[in-house]
């Protein structure tokens, strides 16, 4: 599943220093009607919920491994009045985006009273002046619709850029905290500009927002914008249902995200009712043979009139053309898994003489670009709030999280250290299997 042996010296949350200042939001505390509470840094939530593998940790007298639990603190680190925030968003578009920006900005600034809050332009190269990109004031006005529309108000860019200059430019507008909202490549990058603080002496809380439309991070329940991802592929997917039934051996062929983690093309399969057979990069797929997805598919469309498949774009490499490039990020470029497919099951039906009305989608970026859907906005606000009062506290070198329903403090080094892969043998893709029909595997 992609998870770590992980020893609770792992999950120790590194502090700026002791916290002395009253938090503001004791009074903001005081005032409600209902009963609200600070969280102790002894306030924790356990990792692993096996009941039987937490039974012999107990018995053996080990210690839980958890993680440090998310949420306001009683005394504060940072004094708002003098401290200046940062936030940058980098690598690829994802819903919820821009309400994350907008939670931070609105926390900080209502709760905290904080005033400088500054947006990076354009990712990480918004911290080298060579690129000239001009900082942006960040107030609640400017933040206060951005998030009705898809993207990053900030921009974005991909690729690491030089730690030193990036640190040397925090130091320039006297940044003390900076958010980091990207995908595991972004959070290396977090965690590098804070060791080289720390290297420093410089007091700079770096806190991480993950975000991977592929839902592939460890250690959370969901990214955000996952389940915004998987309503739009919903419909691509009935676009193609749509198109395949209205034609005589029509074939709906979508290709979805999924580079190493085929969860969208899972549960947008599962959500939609009528795909027919999903390929993920999780489970090998054999394209040939009797028992293989093509001669599967065929007989299909013969037997039923049409077919609807969904291909993440990691499925299947073995059959593309290799290729030893990388993407700016430093990503291998994957080869186009849906065209061959659309390639090859049109030449699997013209070698039998059979009709074929192929309709071939790929929505990818339609789906990277969509607002946030409600569940996502509400999950983008949660992560945001979480993040600032993690920030205020002094708190540095992690991501927040929502981990089995409650949010929490995951290290920065723990949350990168693997990815989270859809199990061949656990509950969602045997979910595949029972509402596609397709078999265990193609062979």
């Amino acid at each position: 599943m992609g998870s770590v042996d992980i020893k609770p010296e792992d999950l120790v949350i590194r502090t700026l220093g002791e916290r002395k200042i009253n938090s503001p939001l004791e009074a903001f505390f005081a005032e409600s009607q209902t009963k609200h509470e600070f969280y102790s840094d002894d306030s924790r939530v356990v990792i692993d919920q096996d009941l039987v593998h937490l039974r012999s940790l107990v018995e053996g007298g080990g210690e839980l491994p958890c993680f440090e639990r998310a949420g306001p603190r009683r005394k504060i680190y940072f004094d708002p009045k003098n401290t200046v925030c940062a936030i940058v968003t980098c690598g690829g578009l994802c819903p919820g985006l821009n309400d994350v920006i907008r939670a931070i900005v609105l926390q900080a600034h209502y709760r905290y009273g904080v005033h400088r809050i500054y947006g990076i332009p354009y990712g990480y190269e918004g911290l080298i002046p060579d690129y000239e990109h001009p900082i942006i004031n960040l107030t609640p006005q400017y933040v206060s619709s951005i998030h009705t529309f898809g993207g990053t108000a900030l921009g974005t860019s991909r690729g690491p850029q030089d730690v030193h200059r990036m640190v040397d430019r925090l130091q320039e507008l006297h940044v003390n905290v900076l958010f980091v909202i990207g995908g595991d490549g972004t959070q290396r990058g977090a965690r590098d500009i804070e060791n080289e603080a720390r290297r420093r002496g410089m007091k700079l809380a770096v806190v991480g927002v993950p975000k991977t439309i592929d839902n592939d991070m460890i250690y959370m329940d969901k990214s955000f914008g996952y389940e915004t991802a998987v309503a739009a592929a919903v419909t691509a997917i009935n676009a193609a249902h749509t198109e395949a039934r209205s034609s005589r051996h029509g074939v709906g062929l979508v290709k979805l995200m999924g580079r190493h983690s085929g969860f969208i093309a899972s549960s947008s399969a599962i959500a939609s009712g009528e795909v027919n057979c999903v390929m993920i990069p999780e489970v090998p797929v054999a394209l040939d043979g009797p028992n293989g997805f093509l001669e599967y598919l065929y007989r299909r469309v013969i037997e039923r009139g049409h077919a609807v498949v969904t291909v993440a774009e990691g499925a299947g490499q073995e059959y593309v053309e290799a290729t030893l490039a990388q993407d700016a990020s430093g990503n291998k470029k994957l080869g186009d898994i849906g065209v061959l497919l659309r390639d090859r099951i049109g030449a699997y039906f013209k070698e039998r003489k059979t009709e074929l009305n192929l309709k071939y989608i790929d929505p990818s970026y339609m789906i990277r670009s969509v607002p946030a859907a409600t569940n996502d906005r509400i999950y983008c606000m949660r992560l945001g709030q979480a993040a600032v009062h993690a920030a205020m506290a002094g708190k540095t070198g992690l991501v927040v999280a929502r981990w089995h329903s409650s949010y929490v403090h995951v290290p920065i080094a723990v949350a990168t250290s693997a990815r989270r892969m859809v199990d061949p043998g656990g509950d969602l893709w045997l979910c595949v299997l029972e509402s596609t029909g397709q078999p265990p595997s193609f062979y």
